[in-house]
């Protein structure tokens, strides 16, 4: 399914555009089927033993589907199972940025904010080296849009501050976009992992 054409963003506002096209993408990505939604878990497995965007093993964040998301648990399935240090997010609060709780396949998780579900309290807490990162759309300067939280930019941000990092956005292939509105706080990505290609931003 073609991704939405959406040249007048740049008549609009940059809260605007963002709100247009976030609602554009989140209709695009309902309107994938469950074939293409299996295929595409899959796919980036293949796309990321191609190309290796992070070292292996490291510690790793992914991110538990929701809103229609790709499922990344097979990928982290895979990733475990070559050694590596898995973590999944937990929302602090607003205005911060996120803590990373480590998780291995099998383990409880419970609900956390916004509809998302996290490792138990007592998971120890970690910084990892490279993040699995959602979006909506990404373009091919390594923009990203999110949901408008800013919790990943804060989050990137300041690790990047501390140490480096590898910050990974991952969806489906459609979501790759020619342009995507951004602003002084947000936070370009270092690659893009599909379920059709691994990219590297410069």
């Amino acid at each position: 399914m073609e991704p939405p054409h959406l040249a007048f963003l740049h008549r609009m506002t940059l809260n605007d555009a963002k709100r247009t096209l976030r609602a554009a993408m989140l209709a695009w990505r309902r309107g994938l089927d469950d074939e293409a939604r299996r295929a595409a878990a899959q796919g980036v497995i293949a796309t990321l033993r191609a190309e290796k965007p992070f070292e292996i093993p490291s510690t790793v964040s992914g991110f538990w589907p929701i809103k229609d998301e790709i499922d990344l648990r097979p990928l982290m399935t895979e990733l475990h199972a070559e050694g590596c240090t898995l973590a999944l997010p937990v929302v602090q609060g607003r205005g911060q940025r996120l803590l990373f709780r480590v998780w291995r396949p099998g383990d409880a998780l419970e609900a956390g904010v916004f509809g998302t579900v996290q490792p138990l309290s007592r998971c120890e807490a970690v910084e990892p080296d490279a993040l699995l990162v959602p979006l909506l759309a990404c373009d091919r300067e390594g923009w990203r849009l999110g949901y408008g939280g800013g919790f990943y930019d804060r989050t990137i941000e300041e690790l990047r501050r501390k140490q480096p990092v590898t910050a990974i956005g991952v969806g489906f292939d459609g979501q790759l976009l020619p342009e995507v509105p951004h602003g002084p706080d947000d936070q370009r990505l270092d690659w893009l992992l599909t379920d059709r290609r691994a990219s590297a931003f410069v």
